[in-house]
Order: structure tokens, then C-alpha cells, then sequence
């Protein structure tokens, strides 16, 4: 019988035993699985540096309960090399699919997400644009998604028109007799919906908007326990 081969990224790793560690894993047509890895032996030195975060990989596993097993891995392709505020985004986009991304459930497409932003953070010193594409696909893939082109009523979003966010339900018309009202609660310029809609965040009010959006529809998937991978964007 031949072995089914996957492509993988390493998420998260920690001990297990002497001999083992149990990881996360993001395979390709699959999802994310959890998986018990042996290292031990005359090769435990190499496969210790090819079993690392950011580096696509070949693997195969065994297990038909939630845990698997990983029976082989090897590297696929070339080495992808992070640093400086990149390495703390791909930290950052692997603790968010790790914390999120349901076990052993087949979000088919979070595989391709993954790996298509991490070439874009090797590519390109601007992260902050790729790192707001990246949340709000991933919501929308996990089914937490929020209409940037219809208001609640079905029509399209207009570029001169205010919004209130409403929970569970999208964005609202503010009406002119609602101005007053909804400027003091923080009312969204259509103009910037649409631009997040078509991901352009060239200007700083979209950036910001879009990053206290993303936060916000974020939190209940998070919980109160805070992510990590932030405090390294925290200068001292």
C-alpha cells in the first residue's frame, strides 16, 4: 500500500514524554490535527531541525481517533526564512490558527490561507495589510464573517453613507435624523467598508478600523486568555 503524503506546517509543539512531543499541525485538504511525534534516536538532531515553524512539509500519520500519529516528515521545498517584525507576525499567524481553527474538522481551505500569507510575509516588509487580509478570511472560512458590501437591508454599501455595527446581524444605514446620535458611538464611513471589502488598506484610518474590527469579532474565539505572539509587537 502506498503512503499517503500531505503537505503541513508546524503550528505548536510541546513535550510529551522522553521521547515524544505532541504538535498542531496545518495539513493541506485536511485541516488542523493534533499529533503525537517520536524523536529519539541516531536521527532525533535532524529531524529536531526540520520538524520547525514556517517550513512546509511532507507528512504522514496513522490514528483514527482525534489523536494522530506522525509516521514521516521531511521538508518540501525550499527553507522559508522570517525575521524581524515578519518572524513575529508568522508567530503570530500560527498562534491564532492554533487557538481558532477547530481540531480535526475539514476547513479544507485554511492550508492554502496560511501558506499564500506566509510567502507574502518573506516578500514584503509591509506586514500590517497581510496580517488584516489574513484575519478576515480566516473568520470568514470559520463562518464568523461580517458583510462589508450589503448593509442589513440588502443594499449595497454606499461610499458616502455612515454605519453602526450591529452584532449578528452586519452594518446599518445611518439615517440623517440619527447623525447626532450614532457620531458619538464611533459611526464607519461606507468609504472605508468598501476598502476593506477589496482589501486596500493604504490609508491609516482603514488600517486602524480594520485592526479594532478584527479584534473585536476575534475576542469571543480567543477567550480571555490573551495571545502571546502580541506582546512581541509591544516595544520596550
Amino acid at each position: 500500500m502506498n503512503t499517503i503524503l500531505y503537505n503541513a506546517y508546524l503550528l505548536h509543539h510541546r513535550p510529551y514524554s522522553d521521547s515524544q512531543i505532541m504538535i498542531d499541525m496545518l495539513v493541506e485538504g485536511v485541516g488542523q490535527l493534533r499529533m503525537l511525534a517520536r524523536l529519539k534516536g541516531r536521527h532525533s538532531i535532524k529531524h529536531k531541525a526540520q520538524l520547525q515553524p514556517f517550513q512546509q512539509l511532507l507528512i504522514s500519520f496513522t490514528g483514527k481517533g482525534d489523536l494522530k500519529y506522525l509516521t514521516q516528515f521531511e521538508l518540501s521545498g525550499k527553507v522559508t526564512l522570517l525575521k524581524g517584525k515578519s518572524l513575529y507576525c508568522g508567530f503570530y499567524l500560527n498562534e491564532l490558527c492554533q487557538r481558532i481553527i477547530p481540531h480535526n474538522e475539514p476547513i479544507e481551505d485554511a492550508y492554502a490561507l496560511y501558506h499564500q500569507h506566509i510567502n507574502h510575509l518573506q516578500q514584503d516588509n509591509e506586514v500590517e495589510p497581510y496580517l488584516r487580509t489574513f484575519e478576515f478570511q480566516l473568520l470568514e472560512l470559520l463562518g464568523y464573517g461580517i458583510d462589508f458590501e450589503f448593509d442589513i437591508a440588502g443594499d449595497k454599501i454606499q461610499t458616502k453613507s455612515q454605519y453602526q455595527f450591529f452584532d449578528e446581524m452586519g452594518w446599518g444605514k445611518i439615517l440623517p435624523n440619527e447623525a447626532d446620535y450614532y457620531s458619538y458611538q464611533q459611526a464607519v464611513c461606507g468609504e472605508q467598508l468598501l476598502a476593506i471589502l477589496n482589501y486596500d488598506f493604504r490609508k491609516s484610518a482603514v488600517r486602524q478600523l480594520a485592526k479594532k474590527l478584527s479584534r473585536y469579532l476575534l475576542k469571543p474565539l480567543l477567550g480571555n486568555k490573551p495571545l502571546k505572539s502580541r506582546e512581541l509587537f509591544i516595544k520596550p
